[in-house]
């Protein structure tokens, strides 16, 4: 296997399962309600801006994978669009599974010697770097969520 699938099978990992932490994205919000996604809780990001966040960052590299130029900014990366039922939680959702299989797909693709070229720009480090990067920063947004939804679920019992 090259280094590049190998990091594709990483990234669809901590999307769809497999990895040895055995959480993943897809299994912990595949539960999840729009209102639970909404949820708001002083001092802490929502799921559905913590799910929108880490998708910002993997469709921006996503366009750079297709050709396109890298255009991401942190202070969009927290604004997802209006989420006012099931149907566009759901929407949003598709669209990072989408995504996130297109993006582990152009991964493998990538010859293994261009890894160690800067993605971009030379500022922001090399392809190896940015790939491992999102990953790393998936897993660390996903351990967020699964501690926001297993903190909504106790006050909800709670309330019962």
């Amino acid at each position: 296997m090259t280094t590049s699938a190998t990091i594709a099978a990483h990234f669809r990992h901590v999307h769809f399962g497999g990895n040895w932490t055995c959480v993943n994205l897809r299994d912990t919000l595949k539960d999840v309600t729009w209102q639970e996604a909404l949820h708001t809780r002083e001092g802490f990001n929502t799921i559905a801006v913590l799910t929108y966040h880490i998708h910002y960052f993997v469709g921006a590299v996503l366009k750079v994978l297709e050709g396109g130029p890298l255009d991401a900014h942190d202070t969009l990366s927290f604004t997802h669009p209006p989420i006012t039922n099931e149907a566009d939680w759901q929407q949003l959702l598709e669209k990072v599974w989408s995504d996130a299989e297109r993006f582990a797909a152009l991964v493998e693709q990538l010859p293994d010697d261009r890894l160690h070229t800067d993605m971009a720009d030379p500022k922001y480090g090399t392809w190896y770097r940015n790939l491992h990067g999102i990953i790393e920063h998936t897993h660390y947004h996903l351990g967020q969520m699964v501690i926001l939804k297993k903190v909504l679920r106790s006050e909800y019992q709670k309330m019962r």
